[in-house]
Order: structure tokens, then sequence, then C-alpha cells
């Protein structure tokens, strides 16, 4: 039978840290890696889905893009997402945030991803790029760009930016945000330029106060629609629309193959185009417009149609922007290839009760709605919502009616009808991609069956893991979604409930009584929960006065080694400490607040707090802390830190910037003293599990750069040497929150991503 967990796919003492150093040996950095295999502990999404791109040319090829965890392409056998930007590496990790995938019609092994995570240069020094793919994205080329991209930035959900000219495929098209315009590549995405005739670079900021920051910049030219009829194959498609954030110059038009621009006459005012769809049966272009870029907000918006025959505009809305009714945006819009007087076009967003889809059979002369108002609070569906595969999308909520749970979704900006079939069609949320197999029912008073169609797609960014010795191997905390018990690798679970804390910054188990388990999250607006049965049932804490969010993460709480003491270092209000579960809470001496603290794994007494490159000690309990003599620690970047099991005082810790003091550390005398690890470049976060055949001491983990290459490392002798566990295929961008091996398994190792969920690697 398999092991329990396994997938069935397939720092305090300083003599000791003196003698440490001295005994490295003068080998290489790190030796030859075993095989390893690397699977997801599953959850099913966890994040925002931007993009849903059918090739127009081959059944069965799709795309899905992510705001910071990547691409996949859909097995359409297995029906299961295929990560495609796993190697993306750390030097590089905004690449793994894709504001546009582009998939080639004439050619479908050719697909093109726009890729950068942020354009604040804070948050993502890295410019963008676009990556080129001649095999479906197993193997790419990377293109560099001269400015940032925004594939987590406001108005991700606009578009597809980036498009293959359907006609002649070595052109492409890309509609750039922050004033760069638009730029084109005529040789297949190798090299690019701005078209400098395009007459607008956009104007729509969301916040123009917020100069600088993540809502200050320019939201720019957003999406390339081709009208290839009259266009011969290999020739460049002369008449080309694109759509700019304007709300009073929003559509321009070449006809001349991009040569020369104009603007459309006689187009609708006062909105953003969102999504543009063009109809080549009858020459119909197709808008769905919001008043903001979203996709958080939009409050008002409109549908329209453009006779490109005869320049006539006619307003198709369901709901339209002058009604009372009308409290939002629109996006999601699809055309059905098979019959394209067959439209859906989704609310951009509608928090309450639930978003609204229409569907139209007559070219949006008529539209009727997922969900109608039946006696309120009432609401009578066309629709059935099946989330067995994913239970935690209700987040474990009895709504009052007219709210459900779950949702029918929200964020709803990538819509698609698959282009061979009209039943078939699929949908991005805020946390997940639904989809059906009976679409056409809505139009005979059937229902359409909507089930979960994120299998494989891992989009959570994980604060914190922990692998105790009793109950599930891993316990995760992740942002937006909560935290989960993995009991089943292979499965979705229910998320952390009673109390439902979201973005969980803190997980951590007794040493000594492993069943023991504490969490720190955001709640109204933070809270924090124990359980004493390994997870099963929670208790909830009370929180102390002035706290305004969980703490630190992956270092927000910690538990005394026998379970006696809770250590909480909220946001908002002083460290303090409880004996008594929660129920109450004193003041702890000697630290600032947020100051991250972790517990002995031996000692019940003893606790660890780090801050500003001073490490300080407490001998009560965590009544009181003094700082240790201890020197030469990073005072600036991430810093983490861990105290080992079954060895008191003995303490690993990690982190720094580039810049600056960078690596790894080890005490044994209880933080007295720190010795840094030689041939350590970078050390960003260590874990420790299950030691190795023949040995006492724990097996250690970290994600670092050692002996100058960067990657997933383990050592089986304190740190003397390393083994390098992870491949060039295998590098999941930035994994410097959170790392733990198996206390009950030798070898395997639990890692943290920033969008690509919980990653475990086995010997294998």
């Amino acid at each position: 039978m398999p092991t329990p967990g396994v997938s069935r796919r397939g720092l305090l003492g300083l003599g000791a840290a003196a003698s440490v150093a001295a005994a490295l040996p003068a080998t290489p950095a790190f030796a030859a890696a075993p095989r390893y295999r690397w699977n997801n502990a599953v959850i099913v999404g966890g994040g925002f889905v931007p993009g849903i791109v059918f090739n127009q040319r081959e059944r069965g090829l799709v795309y899905a893009r992510t705001d910071i965890g990547g691409l996949y392409r859909r097995n359409p056998r297995t029906r299961e997402w295929i990560p495609l930007l796993d190697w993306v590496g750390w030097d590089r990790w905004g690449h793994t945030g894709v504001i546009s995938v582009a998939t080639d019609e004439v050619d479908p092994d050719r697909v093109y991803a726009a890729v950068g995570t942020y354009t604040v240069e804070s948050w993502d020094p890295t410019n963008g790029a676009v990556l080129c793919s001649r095999d479906r994205g197993r193997t790419w080329t990377t293109s560099p760009l001269p400015f940032r991209l925004g594939g987590n930035m406001p108005g991700r959900g606009i578009g597809e930016r980036m498009v293959v000219d359907p006609s002649r495929n070595s052109i492409l098209y890309l509609g750039v945000r922050g004033g760069f315009g638009l730029w084109r590549s005529t040789d297949s995405g190798r090299n690019w330029a701005q078209v400098t005739s395009f007459p607008n670079v956009g104007n729509v900021i969301p916040d123009p106060n917020d100069v600088g920051g993540y809502n200050g910049d320019n939201a720019g030219v957003l999406q390339t629609i081709f009208d290839k009829r009259g266009t011969r194959r290999g020739q460049a498609t002369r008449t080309i629309y694109v759509t700019v954030a304007d709300r009073e110059n929003n559509l321009y038009r070449s006809t001349d193959a991009g040569r020369t621009w104009a603007r459309v006459p006689g187009q609708p005012t006062g909105y953003i185009p969102h999504k543009a769809v063009f109809d080549a049966t009858k020459g119909y272009l197709y808008l769905a417009t919001s008043d903001t870029v979203g996709p958080y907000d939009g409050a008002k918006g409109d549908v329209w149609r453009l006779d490109t025959a005869t320049g006539t505009w006619t307003c198709i809305s369901p709901v339209p922007s002058t009604s009372d009714a009308n409290t939002f945006g629109y996006s999601g819009l699809t055309i059905d290839r098979q019959n394209p007087d067959t439209l859906v076009v989704a609310a951009q967003i509608m928090w309450w009760p639930d978003v609204q889809m229409w569907r139209s059979t007559d070219g949006g002369a008529s539209w009727t709605a997922a969900w109608d108002w039946g006696a309120y609070p009432e609401r009578t569906r066309r629709y059935s919502l099946d989330i067995s595969d994913s239970p935690w999308l209700t987040w474990n909520a009895t709504p009052a009616l007219p709210e459900i749970a779950p949702k029918l979704g929200w964020m709803t900006e990538a819509v698609e009808i698959d282009p061979f079939d009209s039943d078939r069609f699929l949908y991005g949320t805020g946390a997940t991609i639904y989809g059906s197999d009976n679409l056409t029912a809505w139009d005979t008073g059937g229902t359409v069956d909507i089930t979960v169609r994120a299998h494989g797609l891992e989009e959570v960014s994980v604060n914190c893991l922990i692998s105790p010795s009793v109950g599930a191997h891993v316990y995760s905390g992740v942002k937006d979604v909560g935290g989960f018990a993995h009991h089943d690798f292979d499965r979705a679970s229910q998320m952390f409930a009673d109390p439902t804390l979201s973005n969980t910054a803190g997980l951590d188990f007794a040493e000594l009584a492993p069943a023991t388990l504490v969490r720190a999250g955001a709640g109204n607006p933070a809270g924090l929960a124990v359980s004493t049965d390994s997870g099963a049932t929670w208790t909830a804490a009370t929180v102390p006065e002035g706290v305004t969010g969980p703490g630190p993460e992956d270092q927000a709480v910690c538990i005394a080694a026998d379970a006696s003491r809770i250590v909480w270092s909220p946001a908002g209000a002083p460290v303090v400490v409880t004996a008594d579960g929660g129920q109450t809470w004193q003041p702890v001496s000697g630290l600032e607040s947020g100051t991250p603290v972790r517990a002995d794994r031996v000692n019940p007494r003893l606790f660890y707090a780090y801050s500003q490159g001073v490490f300080s000690v407490s001998h009560d309990g965590a009544a009181t802390f003094a700082p240790s003599p201890a020197t030469g620690l990073p005072a600036e970047g991430n810093v983490r830190f861990k105290a080992v099991p079954g060895h008191e005082g003995d303490i690993w810790l990690a982190g720094g910037k580039t810049d600056g003091v960078y690596g790894i550390w080890r005490s044994t005398d209880g933080g007295a003293t720190f010795t840094r690890l030689p041939r350590v470049d970078e050390g960003d976060v260590v874990g420790f599990g299950k030691a190795a055949r023949g040995r006492t001491y724990p097996a250690v983990y970290t994600s670092a750069k050692i002996g100058g290459v960067r990657g997933i490392f383990r050592s089986d002798d304190a740190g003397r040497s390393w083994i390098r566990l992870n491949d060039d295929r295998h590098q999941y961008g930035w994994t410097g929150n959170t790392i733990t091996g198996d206390p009950r398994i030798f070898g395997r190792v639990y890692v943290g991503t920033n969008g690509r969920g919980v990653i475990y690697g086995d010997l294998s």
C-alpha cells in the first residue's frame, strides 16, 4: 500500500557552532542530486484566472493564464491543466505573472506568453518579456522587453493584449500599459518594436494620486482584433482594430496592415473596453465595457455591436447603463463560432448577491440571464453548480438568501465558448475555473450543469507549512483561501473552519504534543485558533485590543514544545503570550510589535525572537526577552529562523538581501553566538525532516543559492554538505516563504510557492 500522503499519481550553542565551521570539508558546494518526483498537494485552483484562450484551428487546444502562478495548457484527454512555466527561476520570478497568452491558429504548436508581474519597480525589479514556444509550451525562448508588464496589476483581466496575426503568423501585436503604446513583432516574437504610427497610448489611471504605486500607472493599449476577411493566407491582415484605455477615444482601426490608424467613427464613449470579439460571418465587432479597469471594481458599463459594413453602432446591453438596475460593468464576452449569433457576456464584478451572466441567440437583440429574481429573496437559476472537487469554494459560508454558497463567480473576465463545440464553455473566477458540457440547455429550458474545471491548476500563494509527527503529513497556511490539512495529496479538502481565517500568516505545532496546532490569519481584522486534535476541530482565541492583522508571514505565531504557551506577534498590537489557550493574553516584555518569535522544540520555557539584526531570547516562557550578544546577522531583507526538533538551543537562521549580508547561520548555544555556513551564497528559509538512515540529526532543507546555483537543497550532515534536489525544470519562481521536511518520511520536502501552491518532492 502507498505511504500515507504519497500521491497516487505517480540558530543556539557556542562551542558546537565553532566546531561546525571547522569540520566543514573543502569539497564541492553540493553533491549530485538524487532523482526526485515533484507534485502538488492538491488544492485545485485558489487564485484569479484572468484569461482563457482556445486555439481557433485545433479542437481541444486551450490555455489558461494566471496573474502570479504561470501559464497552463489543458490536456484534452485527462482534462487536467499542465503547468508550463515551472522552469522560471528565482532571479526572474516576475515572469510567473502572465498578462497575455497567444496561440497560433496557423501553426497550433506555437504559443506565446507576455510575462511580468508588477510595473512597480520596488515590487518586481525585472523587465517583462515575451516567451516563445514552438512545442506548445514544453520549451521556451525568451525575448526581453524594455519595460515592465503587469500580470498582477489592475486591468489584468482585459484583453487578450497579445495576439498572432491569423493570416501571417510571423506577425504579433502586444498592447502595453504605462504609456508604452502598441508593439509589433514581425519575426514570430523574437524582436519587438513600437508601432509609432499608433496614435494613442491610453490615459486611464486607476488612482492618479498613487504616483509610482500599484494603482498609479496608465492601463494603456488593451486588445488587438483582426478582421481577416479578404486577406489571403501569408499576407498581413489588412483590417485591424485596437482598443485603448481611454474613455473618449477607445477604438482605432487600420485598413493597411497597421501602417496608419484612425479613430473608429461613432464609437461609444464614457467607458473602457474590456473585451472585444469579431464575428467574421456577419462582420460584427462586439465590445463589452466597464467604467473601471477592474478586476475588483466596476459599477457601470454597456455591450455594443458595430456593423463594420455600415458603421452602425447598436447598444445591446442586457441591462443598459442608463438603467438603475445596472450597477456593474461588463466583461467575459464570448461568441459561439458554430452559431455566431449566440453570445454570452458576464458582469465584470457583482459582489451581491452573485455574479450574473446573460446569453443571446439573436446577436444581442434579446437575452436570458443565468438567474432571475423570484419571490424575494428567492432566485430562479438556469444552472446547477457542483464543487465536490473543490469543497472549500463555499468558504465555509452559509449566507442568508438571496446569497448562496458557492457563488456562480466573481471577477468573471475570462468566459469562452469552445469554438468547436457549442455545448462546452469555460470561465475563470477569482478562485477557480468553472465549465459545462451542456451549455445549450440554457436555450431549451434545461439546466446548465457547471462543475469545477481547474484540475491541475494550482495557484495559491503559500505563507506557511508545518509537518507534525501525527495527523496530516502537511498543513498549509495560504493567502486568500485560509489553509488546509492535506490528508490526501490527490484530493482537495475543506479549508480550515470554525473559525474561518483567510491569509493564514502563522502555523505551528507543539513538538512534544504534536496533535496541538495553532494558526493565525486575517479575520475581522485578524484571529487565532487552537486545535488539540490535529486540526479536526478548532477553538477561537480572543483577540487583543488594537490588532489590525495576523502578523509576519510564516512567523506570526508559535507554541511551546509542550503546548503550555502560545506567543502571537499580530500587526497593530504588542507581541502577546497566553497560558490558557488564547482566552487571555499578556504583553511580552522586551520586543517591539510584530517581532517574529519561535519556540524551542525541546525546552518549553525557551523562546527566540529576531528583528533587524538583533536576536533575543526568553528563558521564562516568553514573559520577557533580552537581546543576545550575537553579531553579524542580517539587519535587512527577509529573515526567517527555526529551532531544531530534538536539539535544545539549536537554531538555524536564513535571510538578508543581495547587496548586503545574506546567507544561513546556525547557533548551538541558545542564540548567544551564530556561525555562518560557508559556500551558502544566499539563504532564504530553512526546515527540518526525518534524519537519514544511520544519522541522528534531522535532514535540513533550504531554498538557497549554494555554490552559485539557486535551488532547493537538503543536507544530511547539519550543513557540512548539500544536495540540490530540484532541477532546472522545477524551479517554481520565488520559494522564499516557507519550507519543511517530513518527520515521518526521509527525503520528503514541502515547498511553499508564490502562486504554484504547495509543492512536495519525494525520492523516486
